[in-house]
């Protein structure tokens, strides 16, 4: 067995597992990128000796009655803890697991899922297409590396799909005689502990990474077994940690955790003194009188304002002999630079919305509410004061980590995601996780109907509603995805007027998500969405929708990844069914506007006839803005990667990182 993971029947107190980043990650980061550049796009299949193995576990389940199986399931358990992960006798275990997933819940795991269950077990990235069964395949993976005595964690999107996939393959570990639970928003501490115990845990990441800065925060930063003894020696009691160590992590939806929301802190934090609102007030008020241009700048991409010459003396002027918030100088500018960026890039119903509870902020990859989320510093009192409600407490820091801090932390770690091809080399870089293809298990019968470009976002709207009745009408449910809650709502505000019936599903309709979602399969139905992203939940279909042609998709937009596009079209002709998707975009989409310059915009659409710009034209518009975004993307993880890595060397020797 591998030496590094811990059997969970010898984890104890003063034996907590986990794997510390490197002192020298630079030279690390160069040899991990270019062993990337030589890893292929081919697909991955299953080595003979370990397809073999699989085939003979399933028929030692298939052979055994009640008392032999679990004869048999105590052999493959010691040897599983004296091979490892990596050789025949994981493979036996696979296949038992595999039959031991057909018999308790009448699945039984193609061949492409054993194969991703067997790259995970080996610390590798699988990229599965949508709707091949990735939840089966991280059970099947989750359940061979817990026989070998190894804690899993298996990570998803949202606390909804913790509890189903939990509730759902209970039985399967059950079978294993293993113990399995689920740790969501609500599970009251005291039972996080004894979950968190279990063999194998289904938890959010968020959920997971706070428990974890609640065990640093308590235990001041001691990790190393040693510090823990002498904690114990020194108080008479030993503070319990909450996690038992970071043994394995399977990652569901990986490319989203491991990237898009690498750079996402997970802040623990305490309210702070009631905040002095009248200079917050004035604060916006001085920025309200600025002109752009002349006294500020604004940077989009990096959602700042800079104040210029000009602005910082207009400032200086209207705070002069004012004290408190707004005093000394520099303070101010962060005021009045907040306040601009509130006033000029934040824009309701697409950053943030308005709820009974007061203002809440959008998650941006899956268009759900991102619940407990605050921007930093006085940006979120900011909104505030612009959406007329009173500025709340600030929070107070405690302590506060990044996912891409978290994970390298895990002894092993592995996941998977229907797009992981683009991102092979930074996942590589930065998690040093090799991505392998996962073929199909069943030919794709969708048909891609291409890419289309009008020349602004009122002529987008109608041809999107002509496309949406034409597919309708013909049987077809239909699948519309938009970039933000604003534009949902003005898509349906036309669909509405048009006469057509539908159903939408954003940040603000989001509580009955599983119920529409099982509709949107129905013949006819036809669904306006933010970013499915994540989602996690499969579209059916009926009998009529699938005679009628499949699920037709609309992608209304054009994201800052062309994993995410690739996630959204995606969602057509999944599990071997028939469908088909295109993409309707406009030259005045935010992400076009944010990459090319006006002149250029305008000359694109000279080019146009009838409103629509030329085919060949709107791969190239749009391919360079979504490349010029995802470099972008990537070299903010990469500068916060090496702050975080200097601030661990500097402070290191206070005996706690984070």
């Amino acid at each position: 067995m591998n030496a590094r993971l811990l059997p969970a029947a010898g984890l104890a107190f003063g034996r907590y597992p986990e794997r510390r980043p490197p002192a020298a990650p630079a030279l690390r980061d160069a040899w991990r990128t270019l062993a990337s550049w030589f890893q292929g796009p081919a697909a991955a299949r299953l080595p003979d000796e370990i397809g073999a193995a699989v085939g003979a576990g399933q028929a030692l389940w298939a052979g055994a009655d009640a008392p032999a199986r679990q004869a048999s399931l105590e052999d493959v358990r010691t040897a599983l803890m004296s091979d490892g992960l990596v050789g025949v006798a994981a493979g036996q275990a696979l296949g038992w697991a595999s039959a031991a997933m057909r018999h308790v819940t009448g699945l039984q795991p193609y061949p492409t899922q054993q194969l991703a269950a067997w790259l995970m077990l080996q610390g590798r990235m699988a990229e599965m297409a949508t709707g091949e069964g990735k939840t089966l395949a991280i059970a099947l993976a989750a359940g061979v590396a817990a026989l070998a005595g190894v804690p899993v964690h298996v990570l998803t999107a949202n606390d909804y799909l913790v509890q189903r996939d939990a509730s759902t393959l209970a039985p399967f570990y059950s079978a294993l005689g293993l113990a399995s639970g689920a740790v969501c928003q609500a599970t009251p501490r005291a039972e996080r502990e004894a979950l968190y115990h279990r063999a194998v845990v289904y938890v959010t990441a968020k959920e997971l990474g706070f428990d974890y800065l609640r065990d640093h925060h308590r235990l001041a930063g001691a990790r190393d077994p040693r510090l823990l003894r002498a904690l114990a020696m020194d108080g008479g009691a030993a503070p319990a940690p909450l996690l038992p160590g970071l043994c394995l992590a399977l990652v569901d939806e990986a490319d989203s955790l491991l990237l898009d929301e690498a750079c996402v802190p997970l802040i623990l934090a305490s309210q702070g003194a009631a905040p002095d609102t009248a200079a917050l007030r004035r604060a916006f008020d001085i920025a309200g009188e600025l002109v752009p241009g002349r006294d500020f700048v604004l940077l989009p991409t990096q959602r700042q304002a800079q104040l210029g010459d000009a602005g910082r003396a207009r400032v200086a002027i209207a705070v002069q002999g004012q004290r408190g918030l707004l005093w000394p100088l520099r303070r101010a500018f962060e005021l009045v630079q907040a306040a601009l960026v509130a006033q000029h890039l934040l824009q309701r119903e697409r950053e943030y919305v308005l709820t009974e509870r007061g203002l809440a902020l959008v998650d941006e990859l899956t268009g759900r509410i991102a619940e407990g989320r605050q921007w930093s510093g006085a940006l979120h009192a900011m909104v505030e004061i612009k959406e007329g409600l009173a500025p709340g407490a600030p929070s107070v820091t405690a302590a506060q980590i990044t996912y891409q801090r978290l994970f390298p932390r895990y002894l092993k770690l592995a996941g998977m995601s229907g797009t992981l091809r683009e991102s092979r080399h930074e996942l590589r870089r930065l998690y040093g996780a090799r991505v392998d293809r996962v073929p199909l298990a069943r030919p794709a019968l969708g048909r891609g109907l291409g890419r289309r470009m009008w020349v602004d976002e009122a002529a987008k709207w109608d041809a999107v509603v002509d496309a949406v009745r034409r597919q309708a009408s013909a049987g077809r449910p239909v699948l519309v995805g938009t970039d933000s809650v604003a534009a949902s709502q003005c898509l349906s505000q036309r669909l509405e007027q048009a006469g057509i019936a539908h159903q939408v599903l954003n940040a603000l309709q989001d509580g009955d998500e599983a119920a529409r979602i099982a509709r949107a399969g129905q013949a006819g139905c036809v669904t306006v969405t933010t970013n499915m992203a994540g989602r996690g939940t499969d579209i059916q279909l009926d009998a009529a929708a699938r005679a009628a042609g499949g699920l037709h998709v609309i992608a209304a937009q054009a994201n800052r990844s062309r994993r995410i596009d690739r996630q959204l079209i995606g969602r057509a002709a999944r599990h071997g069914d028939p469908g088909s998707a295109e993409q309707a975009l406009a030259l005045d989409d935010l992400l076009l506007r944010r990459c090319w310059p006006a002149p250029v915009l305008r000359a694109a659409g000279a080019l146009a006839r009838g409103g629509c710009v030329p085919r060949w034209l709107a791969p190239v518009l749009v391919g360079a803005a979504q490349r010029r975004a995802e470099w972008d993307d990537a070299r903010l993880r990469r500068h916060l990667r090496q702050a975080d890595h200097r601030a661990e060397e500097s402070f290191a020797f206070a005996g706690h990182r984070e």
